[in-house]
């Protein structure tokens, strides 16, 4: 399980199999299982503390995939993965049947971008003892980059995180992790304001979860960098969140990724 506490555990790493055509990044790539089981033992062999897979696309604009659609996706791999991987396995998915099914294959966590919109997603989680990331965004990804404007940036994404997380608990749901949507419903300069702030979230009392990995806010400097070029700028993003409170932090670099956070831990125990 994912842990938090007083006494910081080194940062864990989660990376990302996007089993997609139309993923941002890595749309297509890993579209049939044998491909995407071969990444999740590469990705487990690179060090992944955990593997996150996803059958719908979230990039801004990206249209919803149909319920059997993303089961028949991400269930084979998703079984494959569990079996021969031994990496703990989180479905990327905000359909309480998709998790369900899933959760029956042996994942171990839900990744739900809505924060439990679904109320029926916690019912899922607690009857197979899950765990959840509640995520914030507003809208959908198909419109929320029209719906970017906030009077308090902090004061409301942890105004909706408390609310999502109180409702988790009172659905008997204990093992809780939060996400401030990078990326999801803000603009460039709200996704540099929340790795900067990120300790704000601190109050909450749980692990912070943060996924900068190539998203387009790292490519809006005046460098305009496409998202196969934004390695560095994910690894900078990186050392900023786990340096203002991150506890994993979701990547498709993993080996990258997990040479910095052991130097970026070690600064910090020091």
């Amino acid at each position: 399980m994912i842990h938090g506490g007083t006494s910081r555990p080194p940062t864990k790493v989660m990376g990302v199999i996007n089993v997609t055509p139309d993923s941002f990044s890595d749309g297509g790539r890993f579209l049939r299982a044998d491909e995407a089981v071969a990444q999740a033992l590469r990705l487990a062999e690179e060090g992944a503390d955990y593997l996150d897979v996803g059958g719908e696309s979230s990039r801004p604009g990206a249209d919803e995939v149909g319920e059997q659609e993303e089961l028949d996706r991400v269930a084979s791999v998703i079984e494959r993965v569990v079996a021969e991987v031994g990496v703990p396995v989180s479905v990327d998915t905000y359909k309480p049947r998709v998790a369900a099914a899933c959760l029956a294959l042996g994942a171990k966590w839900v990744n739900d971008i809505t924060g439990l919109g679904d109320p029926e997603m916690i019912e899922v989680a607690r009857a197979a003892d899950a765990g959840v990331v509640i995520m914030h965004m507003r809208g959908r990804p198909r419109t929320m980059q029209q719906e970017v404007h906030y009077d308090d940036l902090i004061g409301e994404i942890l105004a909706f995180l408390e609310e999502r997380v109180e409702r988790a608990r009172d659905g008997g749901i204990e093992h809780i992790v939060v996400d401030p949507g990078l990326g999801f419903g803000k603009t460039a300069s709200h996704n540099f304001e929340l790795l900067r702030r990120l300790r704000e979230f601190e109050v909450l009392d749980l692990p912070i979860l943060v996924g900068p990995s190539r998203k387009s806010f790292l490519g809006s400097l005046p460098s305009r960098l496409p998202s196969s070029e934004r390695l560095e700028g994910t690894l900078a993003a990186v050392t900023a969140a786990v340096l203002h409170g991150a506890s994993i932090v979701r990547v498709h670099d993993v080996a990258e990724t997990k040479r910095v956070v052991e130097v970026v831990d070690a600064i910090m125990g020091a």
